[in-house]
């Protein structure tokens, strides 16, 4: 699998940092070559222009948002996903990471 950029999207963009953190190490510990970053709501759409995104993940407070980014990233044939309220408080990273990945893969085949 080649380099995958995940992006996360939260309110404030604060609330993720630990979650990307644990990706990251997740993504080490299976030998994935993927990118992640997190930013809030208001930056995502600056990021969707600037940076190949690969996966969209949305955290649980900004659900309501889902219809909007797929709208918005249409075109670019983006993956969004909404992150379960139970993963995300769990930091459950590694289960959130490989679903991700995951859904891609079973789309692109």
């Amino acid at each position: 699998m080649s380099n995958t950029h995940i992006l996360l999207v939260c309110a404030t963009g604060m609330s993720t940092n630990m979650l990307v953190s644990k990706m990251r190490k997740a993504a080490k510990n299976h030998n994935l070559e993927v990118t992640i970053t997190a930013v809030s709501a208001n930056e995502a759409d600056a990021r969707l222009i600037s940076q190949e995104i690969d996966i969209l993940l949305l955290g649980p407070q900004v659900r309501y948002m889902k219809s909007k980014f797929l709208k918005k990233v249409k075109e670019k044939k983006i993956e969004v996903h909404v992150i379960e309220t139970k993963d995300y408080g769990m930091m459950n990273a590694e289960k959130i990471l490989l679903e991700a990945l995951n859904l891609r893969e079973i789309k692109n085949d």
